[in-house]
C-alpha cells in the first residue's frame, strides 16, 4: 500500500487504516466516525472532509481491498514465469493474499456490512466481471483457469466465514493442485 510523500501516509490513508483496524476489532456495524477519527488522530472534521458519511467510509474501504488486490496482481506479474494460463495463475495468487493479515478481518467486516447496505459491493461486483471476460480472453486452457479460479474463490469465502475444513497443510495442498492445474491443463 503505498502513502503519499516520502513515507507519509494522507490523511485518507490514515483513516483508512484506523477504520480497517476498528473493523477487525469490532465489526463494520459498530463502527463509528468519531472512533475512526480518534484512532486516525484527527479531528471529526477531518474525517468528514475525506469521507462525509459511515457509508462513504464503507465505500472507501471497499474500494481500497480491490485496489490492494489488483496492484498485488500487477507486482506478481513482474515476477511470475510467462506460460499456460498466466492470467488466472496472477488472479489466484493475488487472491490468497487475501487470506493473510489484515486483508481477511477488513474483507469479512466489509461482507457484513454489506448486508445492510448490498450496494457496498457494487466494486467486487465489476471486478468479478472484469475478471471472468479477462479470464475468458486471455486462457490458454479456459475450463482450468475457471476452474482453478473458483476453488479459490471458494477456499477464501469458507476461510473468511470460519467454515474451512481444511488444515493448513491441506489448504497448501489445494492450493498446489489448483497451480497444478493451471499450469498443466485439463487432461482431456
Amino acid at each position: 500500500m503505498l502513502g503519499c510523500g516520502r513515507g507519509r501516509k494522507s490523511s485518507r490513508e490514515k483513516i483508512l487504516d484506523a477504520a480497517a483496524e476498528l473493523v477487525s476489532g469490532i465489526g463494520a456495524g459498530r463502527l463509528t466516525l468519531d472512533a475512526v477519527a480518534e484512532r486516525a488522530g484527527l479531528s471529526k472534521g477531518g474525517l468528514l472532509y475525506n469521507f462525509p458519511t459511515k457509508e462513504a467510509l464503507l465505500q472507501g474501504m471497499v474500494q481500497r481491498l480491490v485496489d490492494e488486490v489488483s496492484a498485488e496482481r500487477e507486482a506478481l506479474r513482474g515476477r511470475t514465469e510467462p506460460g499456460r494460463n498466466l492470467e488466472a495463475r496472477l488472479c489466484t495468487a493475488a487472491l490468497l493474499k487475501l487470506r493473510q493479515g489484515r486483508t481477511k478481518e477488513v474483507a469479512n467486516g466489509m461482507l457484513a456490512a454489506s448486508a445492510e447496505n448490498p450496494r457496498l459491493l457494487d466494486p467486487v461486483r465489476e471486478v468479478v466481471k472484469a475478471t471472468l471476460e479477462s479470464l475468458k480472453a486471455t486462457s490458454d486452457d479456459l475450463d482450468a483457469a475457471l476452474v482453478g479460479w473458483l476453488a479459490i474463490e471458494g477456499l477464501n469465502s469458507l476461510e473468511m466465514h470460519d467454515l474451512s475444513p481444511f488444515s493448513e497443510e491441506e489448504h497448501e495442498q489445494v492450493v498446489q493442485a489448483v497451480n497444478r492445474l493451471l499450469s498443466k491443463g485439463i487432461a482431456e
